[in-house]
């Protein structure tokens, strides 16, 4: 059965016009006027048709801290589409020493038939051997074409400069993307135990601990060792100026070196740390909330593309489990929730505000994610484009709470707050997802996505 999507405005990133989308089966046909097909008409009249989010920075079912991310892909991905989020790409952590095959089918396994939205992985190493060099070929061969590390967790999941390099080497011959965790990992593993050994044990020396200096100083590391090897690099989470900075000097010298920043960072400050009792727990994270003198710095980032995308690294954890670190605050879980909550937001703070232009943010929310890692009928909507697709409603005022969201968490970080524009209607490769307030799609709807190998003239 075919489509019409009728009278809204169609946003890409780089035109917005009043315009019908047809869609037939899971593909988008034309953009245009239609007269006289025979479709089902969905009325878009008042509202903002927008290719549907990516989010590229999601971590479902995933074990931390001796615990798991409380939202699964069933649940992780309900609360995507209600936030109109179409795909995601996850990521694959390496469990087992030997290579990358046996993580990879763990969790290609955990999302099978459970997804709502199509899902893609990037490979995270974090023991970067012999084995599991040779073993990241056949993970592009897979369609997996990015590879994360670590360069903070010492013990954990940290790999040395050496194994970093190895990594970006062998990314490169790939034409994969390297991606980086940037914190000086040993230097803030000495912070934490002086701070817990002088009795400073409450959230807010999370922050304390991990201060900006730290991820300042990785991340000149990593993009001056990823312009060494001559091979691109992504910096993950990118939550204050002095990171961001080391970013636009490595672009301005020729660099292929790229970044994000997450909703947290844009709207969430290091004074939620110091909330009363335990709750700032609830906003731990790694790197850490700033000062929010950091977040113009990183919405002019944002708009003159120094940084090309804004994610979530969603890490849901529930209160329980934030009490893991009641009395160290060094094994508190890292994460959290916002799968549901970015274009919303975005909207809100970035186009009402006059920071964004509607198109930015569909930029910085899906064209630039699906151009960055290869999701090649995602990202845009056009003839021959997935059929994902984000009837937006700027009208649509909506107050964030435990009581509307779908995540798996029982508060909201964002508890009370309202906005104007929200997603009235999901749709996930032709298929409506979500629709004004329900979940219209059973478990396994979504798919796994493979991915283009990397390619700047994208970008």
């Amino acid at each position: 059965m075919r489509k019409l999507i009728r009278g809204g405005t169609v946003v890409n990133a780089s035109e917005s016009a009043t315009a019908d989308v047809l869609v037939d089966g899971e593909t988008v046909v034309g953009v245009g006027r239609f007269d006289g097909v025979d479709a089902e008409v969905i009325d878009a009249t008042g509202c903002f048709v927008l290719p549907g989010a990516i989010d590229n920075h999601t971590h479902l079912s995933m074990p931390f801290g001796g615990t798991w991310s409380a939202d699964d892909y069933d649940t992780g991905t309900r609360a995507a589409a209600a936030g109109g989020t179409t795909c995601i790409v996850d990521f694959a952590l390496q469990m087992h020493r030997g290579g990358l095959r046996s993580s990879l089918e763990e969790w290609m396994g955990r999302a099978e038939g459970a997804a709502h939205v199509d899902y893609g992985f990037h490979m995270a190493i974090t023991n970067a051997d012999a084995a599991t060099i040779a073993d990241m070929s056949s993970m592009v061969d897979e369609g997996i074409t990015s590879f994360k590390v670590f360069l903070a967790y010492p013990n954990v999941l940290m790999v040395t400069d050496d194994q970093y390099l190895a990594v970006l080497e062998r990314a490169r011959d790939l034409e994969a993307l390297t991606m980086v965790h940037c914190e000086n990992g040993h230097a803030i593993a000495h912070l934490v135990s002086k701070a817990l050994a002088a009795g400073q044990t409450d959230p807010i020396h999370h922050a304390l601990t991990r201060p900006e200096t730290m991820e300042a100083e990785a991340t000149g590391r990593a993009v001056r060792l990823a312009g060494f090897a001559g091979a691109p690099v992504f910096v993950v989470h990118v939550s204050c100026k002095a990171a961001a900075d080391e970013i636009i000097r490595a672009r301005a010298a020729g660099a292929r070196a790229y970044g994000e920043t997450c909703i947290q960072y844009l709207f969430n400050s290091v004074d939620d740390l110091r909330r009363p009792g335990f709750e700032g727990a609830r906003y731990v994270c790694s790197p850490p909330l700033r000062d929010a003198a950091n977040q113009p710095h990183l919405w002019d980032a944002l708009r003159l593309d120094h940084l090309q995308i804004v994610s979530t690294d969603h890490c849901p954890f529930n209160d329980e489990q934030k009490r893991l670190g009641l009395g160290d605050f060094s094994k508190i879980p890292n994460g959290l929730a916002a799968i549901q909550h970015r274009l919303p937001m975005l909207w809100e703070h970035g186009v009402r505000a006059g920071r964004l232009s509607p198109n930015r943010v569909v930029e910085i929310t899906s064209t630039a994610v699906a151009r960055m890692f290869g999701l090649e009928r995602k990202g845009w909507i056009g003839a021959g484009a997935d059929a994902d697709i984000v009837v937006f409603d700027p009208a649509r005022r909506h107050v964030f709470s435990c009581a509307t969201s779908l995540m798996n968490v029982d508060y909201d970080i964002y508890e009370g707050r309202e906005v104007a524009g929200s997603p009235r209607l999901t749709l996930s490769r032709g298929t409506v997802v979500w629709d004004d307030g329900r979940i219209c799609t059973r478990p396994g709807h979504g798919q796994y996505v493979r991915r283009a190998v990397f390619d700047a003239r994208r970008l």
